[in-house]
């Protein structure tokens, strides 16, 4: 792992004496409130499912053009299915990034109301696979989430339990992307620009290549490689604006590679961990003193996500 991002085990955590446990969560809130990025390891993905994920993943890229299309719904917004190349662009950042991708929605059971919210997921029909191996990467890095979460919550003086009712059957994606190899002069387009993350917190899976990079406290880019056996977990806005910004949502992009290795795609899966819409992103009152007055008005997870979908242009 980069040496400027900590690794912790997260069956500290979840099996370890009370100590280990305490001093997961305290080296977890540490990293978060100084870098907003962490590695674990021990996250319940095991090697061969996130290899044969990546394996999937490229064999839908790879289909024809015309067969991805069948699966871009325009209107569901951008939130399931397909999305092609170059709709979407960083927040204050009109050039659109080099990739398309795809996302997997929750599954919600008939009697949870919150079913009506979202689109339903979209299936590849040539791949059965890629839809089965992608919805069980889904369920394990979404559990893996909840403990992350729990840990965060202990760090904030909360209930242990606090998010687990907010994230139930929340409005989590995961989204594998393809960034192609890059065929001509790229202008201002990167792979993906300068951005934070909207939700709570973002688990990525090892990349298939490097380019992720990170904007440290000194305001330098720093890169940021994960190992096979790592998941890098990191703060989104929703957290940060719920803790008013005690727990730092880091900025990150995708920079392009160099000019020799144009010829290379690029995979990646990140999960990106929300709660369902109705949680309150009021800042908490134990991140409020005469220091750090509230730094947010009140919204809720739901429309702040409305708002963010606008910006990035994945809404109209």
């Amino acid at each position: 792992m980069t040496p400027n991002i900590p690794s912790l085990d997260l069956k500290d955590f979840k099996e370890g004496t009370p100590e280990q446990k305490q001093n997961f969560v305290e080296a977890l809130g540490k990293a978060y409130e100084e870098v907003g990025f962490v590695a674990v390891r021990n996250h319940g993905l095991s090697d061969a499912l996130c290899a044969e994920l990546y394996e999937e993943v490229r064999k839908f890229f790879d289909l024809p053009l015309e067969v991805k299309l069948k699966y871009e719904k325009p209107e569901y917004n951008g939130q399931r299915g397909y999305v092609s190349f170059g709709r979407e662009h960083a927040k204050d950042h009109p050039a659109p990034d080099l990739k398309e991708f795809w996302h997997f929605g929750q599954e919600v059971p008939d009697n949870d109301p919150v079913k009506a919210e979202y689109p339903p997921n979209v299936w590849c029909e040539e791949l059965p696979r890629f839809n089965e191996v992608g919805m069980e990467v889904f369920r394990r890095l979404e559990d893996a989430g909840r403990f992350m979460l729990r840990a965060i919550a202990l760090y904030l003086g909360l209930d242990e339990y606090y998010f687990d009712d907010k994230i139930r059957f929340g409005n989590s994606i995961l989204r594998p992307i393809h960034y192609p190899p890059i065929t001509q002069e790229p202008k201002d387009s990167v792979r993906a620009g300068a951005h934070e993350d909207i939700n709570l917190i973002t688990l990525l899976m090892g990349a298939s290549a490097d380019g992720l990079e990170i904007l440290n406290k000194a305001g330098q880019w720093v890169a940021v490689t994960a190992l096979p056996e790592q998941v890098v977990v990191n703060v989104g806005d929703m957290l940060q604006r719920l803790t008013n910004n005690r727990l730092r949502s880091t900025t990150h992009r995708v920079v392009n590679p160099p000019r020799d290795q144009w010829h290379l795609p690029r995979y990646s899966i990140p999960f990106f961990l929300h709660p369902r819409s109705d949680m309150r992103l009021d800042c908490l009152e134990s991140c409020i003193d005469a220091q750090h007055p509230c730094l947010y008005p009140p919204i809720s997870a739901g429309e702040y996500l409305e708002e963010r979908l606008r910006e990035i242009g994945l809404k109209k």
